[in-house]
């Protein structure tokens, strides 16, 4: 609710103090927002409020967090700062700031929150692969921190997840609040390619806010940097039919800026060369490589054969480039051949272990059979 007797057109600034510090919230009337720099590190500003009792909370939880991050490495958390935007010490790297942060969140909710602290940057990837591993639940939910994905779109797509028995429910940014060619126009491509390469067509591969069914999730490792191609990585667990899409909201991005860009449209196409690989050939490796050893061997044969077809006319092929274009066909043929030989036998290895199985039941105790039952 805006101040009493508040007119329209101006601001109002209140300052707040805690612990020693101060923080500075205004009050516009032309958006019906409180903004204040609340969290401030790296610079993250402009923060929007309710009410003023939701900004002063907040600004209260952001200075213990403050100070938590600033015990942590040793720094003098009693120096005031004159305008909160809570700029953290030049040695408090913002990862541990960001942590501390999250500890205080996790106190304040209760056990059932998790804070997961790599020990590095280990990538989008593998922080998701921790998250997965820890998670407990039946149902997985992933969300991005930009703030442009909306939680309240998370009831819907769990839903929708149990009651039409699927695996997963991906977002799909419809009305998408981003820039037409630096993120737009690579999206575009992206999902097309993707879509055209492994036969799950979806409008939004790249929006991170999914609803997953655990059991599948869980089954499917992710590594590199596959976070973008999961509900194709997932295809090769379960059905592409019980991989289905959602209309979710999306904000403007308000904080920071985006890593993606027209430039990731190229390492989207390499990675798209490994999922393909993966969801066609991972079983049968050797059908991948001896495909071309045969073409390489067709194109060998061919140029011999021509060759001697020569040599029986009477005419000279020792100095002929074709002879040579011939023998490297034949050498490339044997090369895949044997790749392919190799592929099939580290295959077959890496499907006798238990974490490495051919198939996936969906229920995995209808495959397991007690003492007495069955047929001897």
């Amino acid at each position: 609710m805006p101040p009493m007797n508040f007119k329209q057109g101006k601001t109002l600034v209140k300052s707040l103090t805690y612990k020693n510090h101060t923080a500075s919230v205004k009050y516009s009337a032309e958006d019906g927002h409180y903004i204040g720099h609340i969290a401030g590190i790296n610079d993250i500003a402009g923060f929007q409020f309710d009410s003023m009792a939701e900004a002063e909370k907040t600004f209260r939880e952001s200075v213990d967090d403050y100070l938590d991050a600033c015990r942590e490495v040793g720094k003098n958390p009693d120096k005031p700062i004159r305008t909160f935007s809570l700029r953290m010490p030049p040695k408090v790297h913002a990862s541990v700031a960001i942590a501390a942060k999250l500890r205080g969140a996790a106190r304040r909710y209760g056990a059932h929150v998790r804070v997961l602290e790599l020990q590095r940057n280990f990538g989008q990837t593998a922080a998701m692969q921790a998250g997965i591993d820890a998670a407990r639940g039946g149902v997985i939910v992933t969300l991005d921190g930009d703030l442009q994905n909306d939680p309240a779109d998370i009831p819907q797509m769990v839903r929708r997840l149990v009651d039409e028995d699927l695996d997963l429910v991906s977002g799909w940014r419809k009305n998408r609040k981003d820039k037409l060619w630096s993120r737009k126009i690579p999206s575009r491509i992206a999902n097309r390619l993707i879509a055209g390469a492994t036969g799950v067509v979806l409008h939004d591969y790249g929006c991170f806010l999914k609803v997953y069914r655990a059991s599948v999730l869980k089954d499917a490792r992710l590594y590199g940097e596959m976070h973008r191609f999961i509900p194709a990585w997932l295809a090769t667990r379960t059905k592409p039919s019980r991989i289905k899409e959602h209309v979710v909201i999306h904000h403007p991005r308000m904080h920071g800026k985006s890593k993606y860009g027209i430039t990731r449209t190229f390492g989207v196409l390499l990675d798209l060369i490994t999922v393909f690989f993966f969801m066609r050939y991972a079983a049968r490796p050797g059908h991948f490589f001896g495909r071309i050893a045969l073409f390489f061997g067709a194109v060998g044969g061919g140029i011999f054969g021509w060759l001697f077809i020569l040599k029986l006319l009477g005419e000279d092929i020792g100095a002929r480039p074709l002879l040579l274009a011939g023998v490297l066909s034949v050498v490339m043929s044997v090369q895949f051949l044997t790749t392919g030989i190799l592929s099939e036998l580290l295959a077959r290895t890496y499907f006798q272990t238990r974490a490495g199985a051919s198939y996936a039941l969906r229920n995995p105790e209808d495959g397991e059979v007690g003492e007495g039952e069955g047929w001897a």
